[in-house]
């Protein structure tokens, strides 16, 4: 049961509320950003997703830089919570066909419309799309996908951008509705190496997702490979070729979308379906067993007097040149008395950005794309108010890194083909198949 809910954009500005049930402040949207905001100018990274303040409980997930919030007086559990905020945002994702300030501002009577179906006086009633495409008849005002911003980037260079943008309940212009499906395969990379560049721990979390713009429901099956393991009882994957060669595939755990059968999944690994209206997870799996990261980090901190440093970053892309990673920041967090830093970059170096946050003391490296088998280098110098006396390794790092890399999976799950029962002999929608993989926690040590 939740008191309140409400979509707050970057500048903390209220773009939907809904008070449910008349328990919590109408100020609690102020209260939360203003919290949100100084959690990390106090130097102590982001918010956590739940936290409590005079007696009120905050859940929060961001997603498109924007905030969904819900808020409770009573002991409600985090992770339904969590979900249903999630949920949420991808049934308005569903509808409009981008998360956006403008898309929501622009079509928010129809997203009012959603929320009084999805819950009702703090109290779930449904996230699924396809139910509430029996109760909610408004069309979604269509959105200018030149408006997408940094989200929808990479995304456009693989695909129509039109397909972005596009709502699974709108018709497209003359009243037709063009009939594709995409899958995603999304995988979120931890990996923690030591200060001499060996790997101690790795793990991806994946995510096949699906969105169907077919009419009539049809049931489709989707292959994946053959090699594909369940279990900690098989073989390595590690591998220095491509990430989309042939090879086993060993995954810890699996689980599956309650619509899918797998009836031959043990056989020759496929899985059918058939798909709901709106985006939803296929299958979610987990592998922590040997696999090669896409980037190599080697940090040096070396002292260069009694009240100066030197530090050496260089990062190494270990896929092919055909791939290109974009998004990157190494971040460094430095000695508590450290007053200056000065950076040096390579020669000819184009869209990398430097820079040094003093009040937590934070040294931040943004390179705007790497290029597979490409090695960048930064050199740093660093001015104390004091003598580090030989502690210096153990008051700096570990060195942090976020990206993402479009067209490329470690893990090397594929889906071998697409099909699709086929209503006439003249039936034959378009298929998109999209591989992307992101950092969730990439360090390294000093």
């Amino acid at each position: 049961m939740i008191s309140q809910f409400f979509i707050l954009s970057q500048r903390g500005d209220s773009i939907v509320f809904r008070d449910y049930r008349g328990e919590v402040p109408k100020g609690s949207a102020e209260i939360f950003f203003r919290k949100v905001k100084f959690w990390k100018d106090d130097g102590e990274g982001d918010a956590p997703p739940v936290f409590n303040a005079d007696g009120v409980n905050y859940f929060h997930v961001k997603d498109a830089g924007l905030l969904f919030v819900a808020t409770t007086r009573v002991n409600v559990s985090p992770s339904l919570a969590l979900e249903l905020l999630r949920r949420i945002a991808r049934v308005v994702k569903d509808y409009l066909g981008v998360l956006s300030e403008d898309a929501l501002r622009k079509n928010f009577v129809l997203v009012y419309e959603l929320l009084d179906q999805i819950i009702d006086f703090g109290y779930v009633q449904t996230t699924s799309t396809e139910v509430l495409k029996s109760y909610v008849f408004n069309e979604p005002v269509v959105v200018d996908s030149s408006q997408l911003g940094p989200a929808g980037i990479f995304m456009a260079k693989r695909m129509p951008v039109t397909t972005i943008t596009k709502s699974v309940v709108a018709n497209e212009r003359g009243g037709r509705k063009r009939e594709e499906i995409f899958v995603d395969i999304i995988e979120k990379m931890s990996v923690t190496f030591s200060s001499s560049g060996y790997i101690l721990t790795s793990e991806i979390d994946g995510t096949i997702q699906l969105k169907s713009y077919l009419t009539g429901n049809p049931e489709i099956r989707l292959a994946l490979n053959e090699e594909v393991g369940i279990g900690r009882g098989g073989e390595s994957i590690y591998d220095y070729g491509s990430s989309l060669g042939s090879g086993a595939v060993i995954l810890d755990d699996c689980n599956f979308h309650e619509s899918v059968h797998l009836d031959s999944f043990d056989v020759d690994r496929t899985l059918t379906l058939v798909p709901t209206d709106g985006e939803f997870p296929v299958m979610n799996y987990r592998i922590t067993q040997e696999f090669k990261p896409p980037f190599c980090i080697n940090a040096l901190i070396e002292e260069a007097g009694p009240f100066k440093a030197e530090v050496t970053i260089k990062v190494r892309a270990d896929f092919p040149s055909s791939i290109i990673a974009d998004k990157i920041l190494v971040q460094i967090p430095l000695p508590t008395y450290t007053t200056r830093v000065s950076f040096e970059l390579e020669p000819g170096t184009v869209g990398n950005t430097t820079n040094f946050t003093e009040a937590n003391k934070r040294m931040e490296w943004g390179l705007k794309k790497i290029v597979g088998g490409s090695e960048h280098t930064l050199h740093a110098k660093l001015t104390f108010s004091q003598e580090s006396h030989g502690n210096i390794t153990k008051e700096a790092g570990p060195v942090s890194m976020t990206f993402t890399i479009p067209m490329f999976n470690a893990s090397r799950l594929q889906v071998k083909y697409l099909h699709i029962t086929k209503k006439s002999k003249s039936y034959n929608p378009y298929r998109w198949v999209r591989y992307v993989t992101h950092s969730n926690s990439y360090v390294a040590r000093l």
